[in-house]
């Protein structure tokens, strides 16, 4: 019986930390290059149940099945697929369409150079001319940070992602894609740093000026998740609710027979 109370526990606590990750989903349903993050679950390993000292089985140890301890988080993991795109005609904003990120330029603590990886194509030009994300962090190029004209008039960027100041070529934006995602870590909302062991490679996609690239998560989808979680969340609760009433008249019942 008190192990059906720690069964239940666990199966709540999971239930938990599936709301958070699919609650965290919703609050960045309209963050500009957002991938939503998914949990898998999964059972603790079964365990050998063994019948000893039972004088019906003649006192001898005797294997009477398995039984579980409930339920655990497997893993949080991210969904990469891309996100719809949406037209803004800002100079400045640009999406990717395929796989692959755009590559920025952050300082860690010591002041170190630390690139980051990002969908979020929602740059803008500062007073030197650099691109540069919402957080000030400059866009990399095939030299070094992205770097126009503050007096250009007319900046294209093509599909290759070549940038041009009033048809004069500045630099290629720099795109990265990775053989395995596994490798990637989420830093915030949209942003990502490389593992050790992450293998680069060079990224197949087409750079849209003009757009960009919305969050994968589907509303609808995740509030349908939020529901059944409740629901999940409530029947372990219910259990815990009869175990303990149960545990109850044990002690203060039949105790007293």
């Amino acid at each position: 019986m008190v192990r059906g109370l720690f069964t239940a526990w666990s199966g709540m606590a999971n239930e938990q930390k599936r709301l958070d990750v699919v609650s965290n989903n919703l609050a960045n349903a309209a963050t500009i290059g957002y991938k939503k993050d998914s949990v898998t679950n999964q059972s603790f390993d079964n365990l050998l149940t063994i019948k000893i000292k039972d004088a019906s089985e003649n006192y001898r140890d005797r294997s009477i099945g398995t039984m579980s301890l409930g339920v655990k988080i497997g893993e949080v993991y991210t969904n990469y697929d891309q996100g719809s795109l949406r037209k803004t005609d800002n100079t400045f904003d640009i999406a990717i369409e395929g796989n692959g990120f755009f590559k920025v330029s952050t300082k860690d603590a010591e002041g170190n150079e630390v690139i980051k990886y990002t969908r979020d194509g929602a740059f803008t030009k500062d007073v030197n001319g650099r691109i540069v994300d919402v957080y000030g962090n400059p866009l990399l190029g095939e030299g070094s940070e992205i770097t126009v004209p503050t007096d250009a008039s007319n900046i294209l960027i093509e599909a290759d992602g070549s940038i041009y100041a009033d048809n004069v070529y500045i630099d290629k934006i720099s795109l990265a894609d990775f053989e395995d995602y596994k490798y990637l870590q989420k830093q915030g909302d949209s942003m990502y740093i490389a593992l050790d062991g992450a293998e680069e490679k060079e990224a197949v996609a087409a750079i849209q000026q003009g757009y960009t690239e919305q969050s994968n998560v589907n509303v609808v989808s995740e509030m349908t998740k939020m529901i059944a979680i409740t629901r999940a969340y409530e029947a372990n609760q219910k259990v815990i609710q009869s175990i303990d009433g149960s545990l109850d008249l044990a002690v203060n019942s039949v105790g007293k027979v």
